[in-house]
């Protein structure tokens, strides 16, 4: 209900603006115990890549980059936080602006580039969260490193966050970091997901407990892409995939307002995209692998088209945007008793 008188002034300022106001506000409800919801839902427990869920309803990476905010906004009863994308180095991103709504559409289009403080400054946060939940850490590459030395950047943060995570997301698909999507090829899923498997069981011996890895793919992808993903999946063992970051396609935005803007898509026009290719890549896997769907969510019937197109978990981000947190009450609520 609060959402709703807060919405229309948010929307009156610039969206990185009402961003940045809307974490700093969750970091003073946090610093001072305020609610930040009337009435968390529960839901229904589910158990995933060896973890336990409260319930199916996830927060997508990407709203808290740093995590400053994970206690309040698991205060809004998502089952799972994920928090990031981080680098090993902390950078800016992209020029501003780079994040732009669409109103008529429920969509939004950014071209952040992985703008983050470090890996360091995210696992102080972390630290320093009350947060018992199941937390997920996105991790990335920095801009200026090479595309073929990626690796590197991906076991540095690998190594830095395992302690601190419930899971880890080897974010491949973003499309604000130049060539990133190379690395959903053939040849360059070998040379990532290798070297982060082998360095995953490295560090369960040493810290004695096993954190799974889940590789986040694109929406803009072909049937043979997708297999290739699944094969590559299958081969290195890979605990789940998150099916999709956002599009670089227009389709249904075009003649709107910031349509012409370089950057993902997100929001309501992705939703057909990002459950195409959930449910190309269930057909391909089978049960062997969890998925995690995401794209489009905006509502408890999206939420529950995802698990029906073979996901296990739904996260969402954008929908929260423009609903609130009473869009996670019904999503939970529309996928309780799948």
């Amino acid at each position: 209900m609060l959402y709703e008188f807060a919405r229309p002034f948010l929307f009156a300022l610039d969206a990185e603006t009402a961003h940045d106001l809307t974490l700093a506000s969750l970091r003073t409800a946090q610093a001072l115990h305020l609610p930040v919801a009337c009435a968390a839902p529960t839901g229904k427990p589910v158990r995933v890549m060896g973890l336990e869920f409260p319930n199916r309803i996830g927060l997508a990476a990407g709203l808290d980059k740093n995590g400053e905010c994970i206690a309040g906004l698991a205060a809004l009863g998502f089952g799972h936080i994920e928090v990031g994308t981080v680098t090993p180095r902390p950078q800016a991103g992209n020029p501003k602006p780079r994040l732009f709504r669409l109103p008529l559409r429920q969509a939004i289009i950014n071209r952040m580039g992985f703008n983050n403080h470090g890996v360091d400054a995210l696992v102080a946060n972390v630290e320093l969260s009350a947060y018992k939940g199941i937390l997920g850490i996105n991790i990335g590459k920095n801009f200026d490193t090479p595309i073929e030395r990626a690796v590197d950047d991906y076991l540095a943060c690998l190594r830095k966050v395992y302690a601190h995570a419930g899971y880890v997301t080897v974010n491949i698909s973003s499309p604000n970091t130049q060539n990133l999507r190379q690395l959903q090829g053939e040849s360059e899923l070998d040379g990532l997901l290798g070297p982060l498997k082998r360095e995953q069981e490295s560090l369960a011996q040493q810290h004695g407990r096993y954190v799974p890895l889940a590789l986040k793919i694109a929406p803009d992808l072909d049937e043979g892409q997708i297999l290739v993903i699944a094969d590559a999946l299958r081969r290195h063992r890979v605990d789940a995939a998150i099916a999709t970051n956002t599009t670089l396609s227009r389709e249904g935005v075009e003649h709107l307002a910031y349509a012409d803007e370089a950057g993902g898509l997100s929001g309501a026009p992705v939703f057909e995209k990002a459950t195409h290719v959930l449910g190309a890549l269930s057909h391909y896997l089978g049960n062997e692998i969890p998925l995690i769907g995401v794209g489009g969510v905006m509502d408890g019937r999206a939420a529950r088209a995802k698990l029906e197109a073979g996901a296990q978990l739904v996260q969402l981000y954008t929908g929260l945007i423009y609903r609130g947190p009473a869009l996670v009450k019904e999503a939970i609520e529309a996928t309780q008793d799948f």
